[in-house]
């Protein structure tokens, strides 16, 4: 948020903070306690925007000291009071709302906000999409440090900051010179709490709770029950010039859901049979799973404070959280349709023409090819990430000057192993010459609800006599992310002048690093119809197989076997070594590859306080510039044996590739201005201009890049590339706002336009100039000459478009009389539009979709009540179908998620003031996430359910 911090900082003070890291609401009437907020332990002038106006900072610190509520109309309003006095359109949580009645994770928190909104991964939000644009376009920090990415590209997994860890979360939707970069959707700046800032010498919340999923009792091997911990701590030592803050947060739960799946196309018409001359859009198959394991997210929190003067404040603080998502997946895939490997018969066609039902069969002898089998899948996704943020800081304010400098370290890394493990029914089991037994399956897509699905002989699938390993496949993604950062920033007050209040001034730099490393072990050939020498399908020992059969919302599909991939493998003597394999995957070491990032920004803003016609004009005006530097390390493919040697993890030499360097330079200069025009004391119209920049996601510019030689022409295939430009727009924001007595509540209404100069999608270019890019065309050998310059698959600036929209929010607290007066309301809703669309053909022909991350509409809405001893909340969250890049097959697939409504109830009793029990239900209507493909509801996606989740437990605070 956007205040100036030094009587703010006395008024938090004087106020105090509700608690320790936020754990559980407050039980008694007092003075209501802001969060520490913008006087956090580590938070940067420079890099989170928190300046602002004189006035308004008093006027802030003399509404915060009038507030008497408790628990959770305290955190609304004093929300409404940080947004109210900002210089920048935002909405804020405070520590008591995330904190008071615990979410999942911050990202929960996050979608109560006006046009913000969560995309469900795993049955929890995770991405954060912010007015229509994915978290690609948006910039995160911590304590205003930039945060590192667990996710391969460069937006956030929120799930990864337990909520009771964060004390004030801020959505900044337009932008200032302060800000860092990279925000063209918002900014997300997460704070912890300033030990000092607390109202006793000792605090520490204690929160347990046990968490049950009902869901699990229909997935095979999965857990019901998990749990959720918490303890924090915070002390003042050395007549409160020394503040200590410590914090740790532990979940346990299971990871279940049931999926019904239809696949994509490949954009292709085929023939659906030999008896017939009928062509169609055929998917690949149909797939029918059930997910469990367990996700367990540990993190924790340390700052200490020194502030030996009133003038200086030294911090030192860091957060670590490691999150392990074992994730494994059971069941029937139907699998190929396409391709001319199955006889489709009675076919049920979509409006596009897509066969959406009917009968796939195995082909007969000498048609087609032999590639369709009812396989039994036995995969696993477990991944394993985790990321670290710290550093130090210091302020110093003597007089009109301020000056503020932050060195921080953040990292984070992930790694998911990925196996695929299939099984199919064969003939010749244990022979030389085992094959495919002819099978077939009959199905039905019923858009965005479970299909049909049954198999002719649907115990030929639970008969170990029958069922043979045909392949084991492991790809894991492993990926690093590192920020080396260092501001500072130095402002001066200018008390008596009738236009501006400060003129600031700041730095930054960063060097970013991103490793991406891909390794790969293959056991066999999927339906053994490319079988490798010594490797045959395998028998399946008793022992590692588990006939398992469906219940609930997916009861009367055929059983299947319950696989251990590892233990079949075992029984043969064989170990899976996923390493860098140049021989037969080499997409493996193409895959792999560095980029290393430099930023260099300086910005000056001045704060403006003003009359204009007989009102107060306040807000900002400033400029920032950026330079930045983008290298990527990679191999490319040149062949003829004309590069260096290099040799994988198996021990084998090729000399077919060449280390290549790519990059580029760029410099951006970004004005922002931010005016408040004050008609009346609860009054105010908003106006907001800005130049934005996101920089390209960091995996679409890795450099490395294969190649194939084709009629004397040479031809790159990677879909990636270092030379991207970043996402530039300009956008401009428009609000009214009105705000009630004594901060209970607030309605405001706004709109907004961003114009987003290009999107990064991938293109082939014909008859491409390799040389201009710096790509080397190697020699033909029988010419000796290069060869000809041929196809080019890469990642490009395709045109951007127009994106507008329309926010509104009413919140309302203390509006009934008496024993009522606890009862308070709070909604909003954001309506969205743009010009941007992406084709795709996954669903058949090729249509054009949206904008990744739009949802059309977005709407969230609570009704709570709080008397002091009793506090209750009911909420909702909708949004409208989006379009997302996240569902992943082999690679990232463009599907539209259907639309969808999740209803949350809590509840908490104080039976003492220290003491006080909680209750929640989460997901109340068991909401599936339903997606489909071609932006056509009747070509299902995946269907997951993932159940209800209840917790009760309690809180204990000193």
């Amino acid at each position: 948020m956007i205040l100036k911090r030094n009587l703010l900082v006395m008024a938090l003070a004087s106020t105090g903070l509700c608690m320790a890291f936020g754990v559980q609401a407050q039980t008694t009437t007092t003075s209501a306690a802001p969060s520490s907020g913008p006087s956090s332990s580590s938070t940067s002038t420079a890099d989170t925007g928190q300046t602002g106006n004189q006035k308004n900072e008093k006027q802030l610190a003399k509404s915060l000291s009038a507030i008497t509520v408790t628990g959770y109309n305290a955190t609304v309003e004093k929300s409404i009071d940080y947004q109210r006095y900002a210089d920048t359109i935002q909405n804020v949580i405070t520590s008591d709302d995330i904190g008071g009645l615990p979410d999942q994770s911050i990202a929960d928190s996050l979608t109560r906000l006006p046009g913000v909104s969560a995309e469900r991964i795993a049955g929890q939000a995770s991405q954060i999409n912010i007015r229509g644009l994915s978290g690609n376009f948006i910039q995160t920090t911590l304590d205003g440090r930039e945060q590192p990415s667990t996710s391969g590209s460069n937006y956030i997994q929120f799930d990864q900051y337990p909520s009771e860890l964060i004390n004030m979360a801020t959505v900044y939707k337009s932008s200032q010179a302060s800000l860092i970069e990279g925000g063209v959707a918002g900014t997300i700046a997460m704070e912890t709490a300033n030990p000092l800032e607390a109202t006793k010498d000792t605090t520490l919340n204690v929160d347990m709770r046990g968490s049950y999923d009902g869901q699990a009792h229909d997935v095979s091997g999965a857990n019901a029950m998990g749990y959720r911990l918490s303890a924090a701590y915070q002390g003042k030592f050395l007549d409160n010039t020394l503040g200590v803050g410590l914090g740790f947060a532990d979940m346990y739960q299971p990871h279940v859901a049931e999926q019904f799946v239809g696949e994509a196309s490949d954009g292709s018409l085929y023939q659906l049979n030999q008896n017939t001359t009928q062509k169609a859009y055929l998917p690949e198959g149909v797939q029918l799973q059930q997910n469990g394991g367990e996700e367990r997210r540990r993190g924790y929190l340390g700052t200490v404070v020194w502030r030996p003067t009133d003038e200086l404040q030294l911090t030192a603080d860091s957060f670590f959280s490691k999150f392990n998502n074992s994730s494994f997946g059971y069941g029937f895939r139907s699998q190929n349709f396409y391709g001319n490997n199955a006889q489709i018969t009675n076919p049920v066609l979509s409006s596009l023409g897509t066969v959406i039902g009917g009968t796939a069969s195995s082909n007969p002898a000498g048609v087609g090819g032999n590639q369709f089998s009812n396989e039994t899948t036995a995969d696993n996704y477990t991944t394993n990430t985790n990321v670290f943020s710290g550093g130090l800081n210091m302020k110093w304010n003597h007089d009109n000057w301020h000056v503020e400098t932050d060195v921080s370290l953040s990292h984070a890394s992930s790694n998911e192993i990925n196996v695929d493990t299939t099984a199919d029914a064969y003939t010749g089991l244990g022979t030389n010459n085992p094959q495919l037994i002819p099978q077939s399956s009959t199905f039905l897509l019923k858009g965005t609800n479970i299909g049909n699905f049954s198999v002719a002989n649907p115990g030929l699938y639970t008969n170990l006599n029958d069922m043979g390993l045909s392949r084991y496949g492991v790809y894991p993604y492993i990926y690093h992310d590192k920020n080396k950062a260092f501001r500072t920033s130095v402002k001066y007050d200018l008390p008596n002048n009738p236009v501006l209040s400060g003129l600031e001034a700041g730095v930054y730099v960063n060097n970013h690093n991103y490793n991406a490393d891909r390794e790969v072990y293959v056991y066999g050939s999927e339906w053994n119809t490319s079988p490798i020498p010594g490797q045959p399908p395998l028998s399946i020992p008793a022992a590692d197989a588990k006939v398992t059969c469906w219940k609930g919302n997916f009861s009367g599909f055929p059983c299947f076997l319950t696989l251990n991939g590892p233990g079949i493998l075992a029984a043969h003597g064989i170990v899976a070594n996923p390493v860098k394999n140049i021989n037969d995957q080499s997409w493996s070491e193409i895959q792999s590859g560095s980029v290393n990032e430099k930023t260099r920004d300086l910005f000056v803003m001045a704060d403006i306080d003003s009359q204009l016609f007989g009102h107060e004009l306040t807000g900002n005006a400033g400029i920032r510039v950026s330079r930045q530097s983008q290298y990527s390390y990679g191999l490319q493919e040149v062949g003829n044996n004309a590069g260096v040697p290099i040799t994988d993890g198996n021990g084998f030499t090729s000399y077919n590739y060449a280390p290549i360097k790519l990059g580029k330079t760029y410099t951006d200069y970004l004005p922002s201005m931010n005016l408040i025009y004050h008609w009346t004391d609860q009054d105010q119209t908003r106006l907001s201009a800005s130049k934005v920049l996101s920089r390209p996601p960091i995996d679409t510019m890795l450099a490395g890049a294969g190649s194939w030689v084709s009629s004397g022409q040479y031809n790159v295939w990677g879909s990636t590339s270092p030379l991207l430009n970043p996402l530039r727009a300009q956008q401009y924001d428009l609000d009214y706002e009105h705000y009630f007595d004594d901060s209970t509540g607030a309605v405001t209404a706004g709109v907004f336009f961003k114009h987003v100069d290009s999107f990064v999608q991938q293109v082939t270019y014909n008859n491409f100039d390799f040389a201009s890019v710096g790509i080397v065309v190697p020699t033909n050998p029988a010419t000796g000459v290069p060869y000809q310059n041929g196809e080019y698959q890469t990642a490009y600036n395709a045109k951007g478009g127009d994106i507008r929209g329309f926010e509104a929010s009413f919140t309302k607290t203390h509006f009934l009389p008496g024993i009522w007066s606890g009862i308070g309301f709070d909604a909003n809703v954001a309506v969205t539009s743009s010009t941007v669309r992406n084709p795709t053909n996954l669903g058949g022909p090729t249509t054009y979709v949206g904008l990744p991350g739009l949802s059309r509409r977005v709407a969230s809405a609570a009704v709570f009540y709080d008397n002091g001893t009793f506090s209750a909340r009911f909420s909702a969250n909708h949004r409208s179908s989006f379009l997302s890049d996240t569902q992943i097959a082999v690679n990232n697939q463009l599907v539209t998620f259907a639309s969808e409504t999740v209803y949350d109830f809590q509840a908490s009793y104080n039976i003492t003031s220290q003491f006080s029990v909680v209750y929640q239900m989460l997901n109340m209507n068991n909401e599936p996430t339903r997606t489909y493909f071609g932006g056509n509801p009747q070509q299902t996606g995946t269907i997951q359910y993932f159940g209800r989740t209840n917790y009760l437990g309690f809180n204990f605070k000193l």
